[in-house]
């Protein structure tokens, strides 16, 4: 079974399925976006997610109401037998008056429906309320204590490298933390080396994403560098877009783990026949 980790009282797999290259979000091109839109259904969720669980890799994130995922966990929980851990990254509105916050509620109980566990405002929410000024993210608790009131683990998905720090330093009521973290810095904000002591210092488990720089860089080499440089307690979202590639990500991450040699099939091709 995969190693795990805690967000408060939830135990976790530290590494996560992720649903960009389930809902069509390549960050390659619109191309990309639609062959993934064209080819992800519910049963290939299910077949993911399947061998997810029986792995013990049993944290899906990035859900949201859409059929073919709901339709999608329904079939590898039934498959498994056993249940998926589901994080939410909604998008809520920022204003901070009583219409938007009434707005967020409603989009926070339709989250609560779908049974989420963790739900951590998109980037788009949070980081519009982080202040380099004041040091802050002043007026998004509310929104933490909406989450909170309903029973989900309030956390915040974030680009940027001080909102960690800044949630930190004020005592803001969050569990854990996203973080963009990739050996290439793919839409990093700063140096990786800076991201890396920042996710160190952190005082609550970060879950990292887009450890493959959104297929720039070959699995080995993503998933090598993230668990190699990141704390026990953090976590690894992977995006995949077959069960084949989820396979492959739980084996060469639990190679890595143990500090042996992965057992996956490598590709072929004429030009390495004499390396045979």
């Amino acid at each position: 079974m995969f190693p795990r980790t805690q967000i408060e009282n939830l135990s976790v797999s530290r590494l996560m399925i992720g649903t960009n290259w389930l809902l069509g979000f390549s960050h390659t091109s619109k191309a990309k976006d639609r062959f993934i839109r064209e080819t992800v259904d519910a049963k290939r969720i299910a077949d993911i997610l399947t061998v997810a669980l029986a792995a013990g890799v049993d944290t899906f994130y990035g859900v949201r109401p859409e059929p073919k995922l709901a339709e999608g966990i329904a079939e590898a929980e039934q498959r498994a037998g056993r249940k998926v851990i589901t994080i939410a990254i909604p998008t809520l509105p920022t204003t901070g008056d009583s219409a938007s916050l009434g707005e967020a509620e409603r989009i926070l109980d339709e989250y609560t429906a779908l049974g989420v566990s963790i739900c951590m405002p998109h980037q788009a929410t949070t980081d519009a309320f982080v202040n380099r000024r004041t040091r802050s993210l002043a007026g998004i608790e509310p929104l933490l204590a909406a989450i909170r009131a309903r029973g989900m683990l309030p956390g915040l998905s974030t680009h940027m490298p001080e909102t960690p720090i800044y949630a930190d330093n004020t005592g803001l009521d969050v569990a854990t933390y996203i973080q963009i973290y990739n050996a290439a810095g793919f839409l990093m904000q700063i140096e990786v080396d800076w991201v890396q002591r920042m996710i160190w210092n952190a005082q609550k488990p970060v879950i990292t994403i887009k450890p493959l720089a959104a297929g720039r860089l070959p699995p080995l080499v993503g998933l090598a560098f993230s668990w190699a440089t990141l704390r026990p307690i953090d976590m690894v979202c992977v995006g995949v877009h077959t069960a084949y590639e989820a396979e492959e990500s739980i084996e060469l991450s639990l190679a890595m783990l143990e500090h042996r040699a992965p057992r996956v099939e490598l590709q072929e091709s004429r030009s390495k026949a004499s390396l045979k």
